[in-house]
């Protein structure tokens, strides 16, 4: 009896660790240029979407004024 219930407990038990399906769901969509931009609010003020060169341009001023560790310490030499 003992012996059926540990059993059953360990086959209850190493059923809950089974891996679930991994599918695509309904909601993938291709992907696009990244300049093409964002559908939601979080774009930055001024830029428009599919504007490649005013994107490039964020990205530049982006890394140098608030990526760039020289600038962030003050340039000491």
């Amino acid at each position: 009896m003992m012996r059926l219930l540990v059993l059953t407990l360990a086959v209850v038990g190493l059923s809950a660790c089974g891996e679930k399906p991994q599918t695509l769901g309904s909601g993938v969509k291709t992907d696009g240029a990244a300049y093409q931009g964002v559908q939601n609010q979080f774009a930055a003020p001024g830029w428009k979407a599919g504007d490649k060169t005013s994107w490039e341009q964020g990205l530049k001023a982006r890394a140098q004024n608030s990526q760039n560790e020289y600038n962030k310490i003050g340039n000491s030499k």
